[in-house]
């Protein structure tokens, strides 16, 4: 491309230009640049200002010629001038891409909005998806996925961590429909007093069935920076919010652990329906040894024979799997019945007919633990490992 560019230069400088241009955006689009880079790429092979406003999308982002990002309210004209140069990032749709000076943009100029367009359309479409999102704009899901990129310079990941104006702590969220978001962490230990977190051993589902409450609102404490942060404001009026996987409090820079860790949280999580009862959000930190299990199950590792029983026990009879999860996930059976809305002798009999099925008693501590692993191993068999 170098080579044809320079016969080309020899022949017609803005033809010779136009090709390297190409070239320049098609190796940012190749490489996954985010958008600070890629508007940064128009204002400097434009020769001028350069200005990404999308309200869609609610990306404003705008670069001078030297390559600095200066977008502030203060700094940015607004609106744009009528004489600027722009194009849509979507067939048929409005300006959203300009360059910052008046008049025709030339040969060179027009290449650089179309080639910066294509590729803005294609990091919008990897990292906020095609269609957008009602309600009100999401923030930079660009600076987003950089933050999450273990390979991303510690710059570049810096730069993103300001962008979005995070705290000292922060956690990655893991979403089911592949997404992922994060959570300003370093407020979310305020919880209010009628809410109290027993700290006490406890078994992981007891907890995860107790802190549940506690867990989703102090994420929602925090601000959430991604295609799913509105959804995730209201999970219990919102039965069509992805289940999620929160990873630990880091710091910024360390969010790719945190991504890590709440990807292995996303396994243990459930639908919370008969058919797959459990926590629709789980925390990393509740897992506790159980996530060791998850490196070594997934969907094509054999099931143990627990497994295989309850399995059994939930074809046999539809409630067994909801009633034994209950059994698991609460203290005593008083307050398993009270979860699942059923009489205690209505439990009691229940249970009977899941233990029979089973072919051990759950109500005994080593039978519970073992009825708790496989419930958990149930899931990591149903879950891809690269969840």
């Amino acid at each position: 491309m170098r080579e044809l560019a320079g016969r080309l230069a020899a022949l017609d400088p803005d033809a010779g230009e136009a090709v390297r241009v190409i070239a320049y955006f098609d190796r940012l689009t190749a490489e996954r640049a985010g958008l600070e880079a890629l508007v940064r790429g128009a204002a400097v092979l434009g020769g001028s200002a350069a200005r990404l406003a999308d309200p869609v999308h609610g990306v404003r982002i705008r670069v001078e010629p030297d390559g600095r990002r200066v977008d502030g309210p203060a700094l940015t004209p607004v609106p744009p001038g009528a004489d600027w140069p722009g194009v849509p990032i979507s067939p048929g749709g409005a300006r959203v891409l300009w360059l910052e000076r008046p008049g025709e943009p030339g040969p060179v100029g027009a290449m650089v909005l179309e080639r910066a367009a294509t590729a803005v359309r294609a990091a919008l479409d990897r990292t906020r998806g095609r269609a957008p999102t009602p309600g009100p704009p999401a923030p930079d899901a660009a600076s987003v996925e950089v933050l999450l990129d273990a390979d991303a310079p510690p710059r570049a990941r810096e730069l993103a961590a300001r962008r979005l104006g995070l705290g000292p702590l922060a956690r990655a969220l893991a979403r089911a429909d592949g997404t992922a978001d994060i959570a300003d962490a370093t407020n979310e230990h305020a919880a209010p007093p009628q809410a109290p977190v027993h700290e006490g051993p406890a078994p992981i589902h007891e907890r995860a069935a107790r802190r549940d409450a506690v867990h989703e609102r102090a994420a929602r404490q925090g601000a959430v920076h991604g295609r799913a942060a509105r959804e995730a404001t209201t999970p219990e009026s919102a039965p069509d919010v992805p289940r999620t996987g929160i990873g630990p409090a880091v710091a910024p820079l360390d969010l790719p652990h945190s991504y890590a860790q709440a990807r292995v949280a996303l396994r243990f999580t459930a639908e919370g329906t008969a058919a797959d009862p459990g926590q629709r959000w789980v925390r990393a930190e509740e897992l506790g040894g159980l996530s060791v299990l998850a490196a070594a199950v997934g969907p094509r590792t054999v099931p143990v024979p627990d497994v295989i029983a309850l399995r059994r026990a939930h074809a046999a009879a539809p409630w067994a799997l909801l009633t034994l999860h209950a059994v698991a996930a609460h203290a005593s059976l008083r307050t398993a019945a009270a979860a699942l809305n059923v009489h205690h002798s209505t439990l009691q009999e229940r249970l009977a007919h899941a233990e029979r099925l089973l072919g051990w008693n759950v109500r005994e501590p080593a039978g519970r633990l073992r009825l708790q692993l496989a419930l958990a191993l149930d899931r990591l068999h149903r879950s891809a490992t690269s969840t």
